[in-house]
């Protein structure tokens, strides 16, 4: 079983080194959806990134639907939308297959008739609307991605580690 974290059209590069940090240290694929809102050569997205880039599994898509035919199993697709009325903290992600979480661009969101056509897909991060529109996208995925690694039990995740100058010693 494989995770994978999908971003459509994301806009700013330093989300998307964020959240290809967050990949590396949970061994989560990324998918990219082009049109990219930068080159993904930036400065600024390398700089987020660290020097992670390179141990994250990145594929990059020409669009939304060249990428929802590479879907297995569309049971296994998860929308992350404000609109959602599913929790994502609700869903049982331990089955086998691979889970693909889709995140909308940071400005819009993913389109509203693709939206419409897969409500039954769709989870949301609890939020209080009054006071935001939504969550950081970077900060989004991790809150996604660890709910389903914890579900199932942080596979391949160090769960403990030694320092050689451990702060807690």
């Amino acid at each position: 079983m494989t995770n994978h974290i999908v971003l459509f059209e994301p806009l700013f590069p330093a989300n998307t080194g964020n959240i290809a940090r967050t990949c590396a240290g949970t061994n989560t694929e990324l998918h990219l959806i082009k049109p990219l809102g930068f080159s993904t050569d930036d400065k600024h997205m390398k700089r987020a990134g660290l020097d992670y880039w390179d141990k994250v599994k990145i594929t990059y898509h020409e669009d939304l639907p060249s990428f929802m035919k590479t879907i297995p199993d569309i049971n296994r697709l998860y929308i992350v939308s404000k609109f959602a009325t599913h929790d994502y903290s609700d869903v049982d992600y331990t089955g086998e297959g691979d889970h693909y979480f889709l995140f909308g661009k940071e400005t819009t969101g993913l389109p509203e008739r693709f939206m419409q056509k897969y409500p039954e897909n769709a989870i949301r991060i609890p939020q209080n609307d009054n006071n935001i529109r939504a969550l950081n996208l970077s900060n989004s995925a991790a809150i996604v991605i660890y709910e389903v690694l914890r579900q199932q039990s942080f596979p391949d995740l160090a769960r403990v580690h030694k320092y050689e100058f451990d702060k807690l010693k």
